[in-house]
């Protein structure tokens, strides 16, 4: 038992570490990408707070497979460096059961990462939903994307080349305004200001320099150009005022939801479209039926069926049955959607397992324990991890793959992958070189040791 708690107690500060350190790289990235739509716009910092504390739900999801990676290939690579494997296999201890007590707290962490995904994760995402939306009313140049249409208003199309960050200024705005049934406007201005009224129930924009074109709709000749120095919009703007809303205003999408809520939802659609197959199966039986049927006697005076009337019944059959095919392909994809995200929910948090099989004998055979040769090492597995899970989420959605293999591809490669090495190094003192890995990482990462030994790697001039 002290083996175990020795070699688990080298894993600890390297996952915490590597935690850290990918959290911060994460946090970084979703600051740097809503650094524009947050700045400048008003919003108290508790707001700002808040919306990042619940975001880094998602980015503990991401970081603690990642930090389980980085912490086995740091901790291994240790104890290889400093030859206590080869104490500990000369002691009768083998690899197996030098993994076993790793294996088992991994198995402990995608535990509880399940938990999180089921419990914590679908709230944190609906929060985040919900007070994006709250933000977005706040200020309407947050939903103004310069050189794309913007529908703020019912009625009215905004189209706006340049905002500008600090201010709520705007230039070459050009509004089309279709709020009329009689007449259609499109107005243009060099510059302009948008803003609210003082009850934040009219969305005034003022703008300069600009003509306004003015067509009737149901005569079509009626045209009017006027041009304008000063020109004002008033639109109604209910609910821009920032407030916060209810956790039960918006409906909840895949990734709101906890496994047990997607699958109830699953099994609907799966019912709808089991009814679907049914009725359609229902409409043939009885379509051969009447195809077979003795004609029933008609009366004198009437005339069988002609061919204009046979064809109208196959066209609606056909209709009928085209569009029963249609409902269930739409039914199929929605509830494919679902279940990725259900395999999603435990596919994530099992690839800590399967990152312990591939971190354990990759960094024995590395023998280093630094954090450089950990996350040099890490990069190309989580690459291949997530571009692995992307993609199959994508073919799955489209119906190309089935849910389940297309988020359980990534852990099975890699669990093959890692249980092939984990064999081999436990038969054979199996080691390579990674000397040139020392080269693409930063010097601030690595050790003074390691720095003078990549030095002394390197070949000399004249040799």
């Amino acid at each position: 038992m002290i083996i175990f708690r020795h070699i688990l107690s080298r894993h600890v500060a390297p996952f915490l570490f590597a935690l850290f350190v990918l959290m911060f790289i994460f946090l970084l990235q979703f600051l740097v990408k809503s650094l524009d739509q947050l700045a400048g716009k008003g919003l108290a910092p508790a707001v700002i707070a808040e919306l990042i504390v619940v975001s880094l739900a998602w980015m503990v999801v991401l970081a603690v497979p990642m930090a389980v990676l980085v912490a086995t290939l740091m901790a291994f690579g240790q104890l290889a460096s400093t030859n206590q494997i080869t104490a500990l296999r000369a002691s009768g201890i083998s690899l197996y059961r030098m993994i076993a007590p790793v294996f088992a707290a991994s198995a402990v962490v995608c535990w509880l990462l399940v938990l999180f995904n089921n419990h914590v994760l679908p709230d944190a995402n609906h929060r985040t939903k919900v007070l994006l939306n709250d933000i977005s009313r706040k200020k309407p140049t947050i939903s103004i994307v310069p050189g794309m249409f913007s529908q703020l208003m019912p009625g009215y199309t905004i189209l706006v080349r340049k905002t500008f960050e600090q201010s709520n200024d705007l230039e070459g705005v050009t509004v089309f305004n279709y709020s009329s049934p009689a007449v259609a406007s499109t107005i243009t201005g060099e510059r302009g200001t948008i803003s609210f009224s003082p009850d934040y129930r009219k969305l005034i924009m003022d703008l300069a320099n600009g003509e306004i074109h003015e067509q009737g709709i149901r005569e079509g000749k009626q045209y009017r150009r006027i041009r304008f120095e000063k020109h004002r919009i008033s639109m109604d703007a209910e609910g821009f005022d920032f407030h916060r809303s209810q956790e039960g205003t918006f409906d909840r999408g895949d990734r709101e939801l906890s496994a047990g809520a997607m699958q109830q939802i699953v099994d609907s659609l799966r019912s709808l479209q089991r009814a679907s197959e049914e009725r359609t199966a229902a409409l043939l039986r009885r379509t051969v039926e009447e195809l077979y049927a003795p004609p029933a006697p008609r009366p004198a005076q009437s005339r069988p069926p002609g061919t204009d009337e046979a064809s109208m019944r196959a066209g609606l059959l056909r209709s009928s049955l085209l569009n029963d095919a249609n409902y269930r392909t739409y039914i199929d994809l929605e509830a494919r959607k679902f279940e990725v995200e259900i395999h999603k929910k435990y596919a994530i948090p099992f690839a800590c397992i399967v990152f312990v099989l591939i971190g354990a004998p990759l960094g024995i055979m590395a023998r280093r324990g630094t954090f450089g040769a950990g996350a040099s090492l890490s990069l190309g597995f989580f690459l291949l991890y997530w571009t692995c899970l992307i993609q199959g989420e994508r073919l799955a959605d489209r119906g190309l793959l089935e849910p389940w293999l297309a988020m359980w591809i990534a852990n099975i490669v890699l669990g093959v992958l890692g249980a092939y090495l984990t064999y081999r190094t436990a038969r054979e003192n199996v080691t390579f070189d990674l000397t040139w890995t020392r080269r693409l990482v930063p010097r601030s990462w690595r050790s003074a040791d390691e720095v003078a030994q990549t030095q002394e790697d390197l070949p000399q001039k004249g040799a």
